[in-house]
């Protein structure tokens, strides 16, 4: 099912979530509906709270939309690790949507978190699915990417969505 996703400015995009306590159907379920509205936006990662879940899950796929989809569900995750060379990707956000902007972050992460199973995963990302896997964990964290902004451009993206919110409620 394809679930609203939530625009900012919204207080549950700035909330920490708390932890995944276990793996059920519900979850399960709940992984499908963000895989599939992830795909529908189109998007490369959705966070739970950005479907108003209080939940710390995230998905992404950041596959070629060409090639074999490679869908991944992160639930609990969290980084053991980070490179010291930083990247800059310019990273959108379907909660923030038409905006971009350039965003340093390490270029490679190790991220450990439990699938659908239960198991413990553990594995190395680098460049886009690093960036995209750092963006949808702050997201759990309560930071979105403007927060690496200049206050001034915060707050001139924050009121653009402001209005888009207010346009699409009449």
């Amino acid at each position: 099912m394809i679930r609203p996703i939530l625009i900012h400015p919204d207080p549950r995009l700035k909330k920490v979530v708390p932890p995944v306590a276990d793996v059920s159907d519900a979850l399960r379920t709940l992984a499908d509906d963000m895989l599939a509205t992830m795909y529908d936006a189109p998007g490369i990662g959705l966070a739970a709270p950005q479907i108003g879940v209080m939940s710390r899950i995230f998905v992404m796929d950041c596959a070629d939309p060409e090639a074999t989809p490679e869908p991944l569900v992160m639930l609990n995750p969290e980084i053991i690790g980070a490179s010291d060379e930083l990247g800059v990707y310019e990273e959108g956000c379907l909660s923030i949507p038409d905006i971009y902007a350039d965003v340093t972050r390490p270029e490679a992460v190790t991220i450990r978190w439990l699938d659908l199973n239960g198991d413990i995963q553990q594995r190395d990302f680098d460049g886009l699915h690093a960036t995209c896997a750092q963006h949808e964990l702050d997201h759990l964290d309560g930071k979105l990417f403007i927060d690496y902004l200049s206050t001034m451009k915060r707050s001139m993206i924050t009121n653009k969505m402001k209005k888009l919110k207010k346009a699409r409620a009449s």
